[in-house]
């Protein structure tokens, strides 16, 4: 019979790339190999490398039933405590729920790339699959994952993933025009736009929606009437503070999400502004505090829960060998409350 993890002949004069023929060609024991392979301690930074590099390069693949292998699917988060992170958690949870498997956390310091440390403890796990919430994999852990067939995607990249990253993301650009016409719809001229942070794309397109919608229109994009921060409602207080005590400002903003508009509205209170009748205030995401807030906050609904249902199952479809399209983008629409109205004559 057949080794079953024999695969195509590698370089080097390895032959088939067998466990035991990359122990030979990286002069090491074969449960150093299975260390690597799994994860686990006690093997040095030097080895370690020399190994991953012989198991991509023989093309080396985990195939059959591992007899180890969890029944988890892993959402790795940079902030397990957000309201967006926790629409995401939901709709994971509720597939991994529906296809008779547990959803494991991981938390990370950094919504760009994980850690050595979260990949180490990701091979130890041996997840059937794995969901990243903006977080983009180096190609060393693209590279480590797939030798280990385990399939990845990335919900709601924070950059522009490779072609060969599967992701599902939400049409933002689409969202930052429909929240600027909403606005340009009842009348307001001298919008402002609150980004979010610069290095993530979803900050980026829903600005560049925003401003083609005020140049479409006809009206000047002033560098004067933007500002941008992180994704929180400190900063989307400063900026509005900013923008709104000018004898000039602006009578609506578009904020980069709900965490922005909401520290908007604190602002536009304490410089004693009404809203909606002085500014009105538009959000993005529509995250459950948005229906709380005093007014109800108009925003552009980013659908998170179904984001992740769809990025859980096309996981569990490239585990399965099944999948077609490896990239996807859910709508957003616009939810009108009674934070935005036409402005004051």
């Amino acid at each position: 019979m057949s080794d079953p993890t024999a695969a195509h002949p590698g370089p080097g004069g390895i032959g088939r790339p067998t466990l035991e023929a990359i122990a030979r060609a990286a002069s090491v024991s074969l449960s150093t190999v299975s260390k690597v392979l799994n994860g686990r301690p006690g093997v040095s930074a030097g080895t370690r490398a020399r190994v991953e590099a012989l198991l991509h390069d023989t093309g080396y693949a985990r195939r059959g039933p591992d007899p180890e292998r969890g029944g988890l699917v892993e959402l790795v988060t940079d902030d397990v405590a957000s309201e967006w992170s926790v629409e995401i958690i939901r709709g994971a949870e509720r597939v991994a729920r529906q296809a008779g498997l547990v959803l494991a956390l991981s938390a990370l310091d950094d919504h760009h790339e994980p850690g050595g440390d979260w990949i180490s403890g990701v091979l130890r796990r041996k997840p059937v699959a794995v969901v990243l919430q903006f977080s983009n994999l180096t190609a060393a852990h693209r590279r480590q994952l797939r030798t280990r067939n385990i399939p990845f995607v990335v919900v709601d990249p924070a950059g522009d993933p490779p072609p060969d990253v599967p992701a599902v993301g939400a049409t933002n650009f689409a969202g930052g025009v429909s929240a600027t016409r909403h606005l340009l719809g009842l009348g307001h001229t001298r919008i402002g736009v609150i980004s979010g942070p610069a290095d993530l794309m979803c900050s980026r397109a829903r600005v560049a929606g925003a401003q083609s919608a005020l140049q479409a229109a006809g009206l000047s994009t002033e560098r004067s009437l933007t500002g941008g921060g992180a994704f929180s409602r400190e900063d989307g207080e400063r900026e509005a503070r900013r923008l709104l005590d000018r004898t000039d400002r602006p009578t609506a903003l578009v904020c980069g999400n709900d965490l922005q508009a909401l520290g908007a509205i604190d602002a536009a209170f304490a410089l004693g502004l009404d809203v909606p009748g002085d500014v009105s205030i538009v959000g993005f995401d529509d995250v459950p505090p948005s229906r709380w807030a005093r007014p109800p906050l108009t925003t552009v609904r980013q659908p998170l829960q179904e984001m992740a249902e769809e990025a859980t199952r096309l996981a569990l479809r490239l585990r399965a060998g099944d999948a077609e399209n490896a990239r996807l983008e859910l709508a957003t629409s616009l939810v009108v409350r009674s934070s935005t109205a036409a402005p004051r004559c």
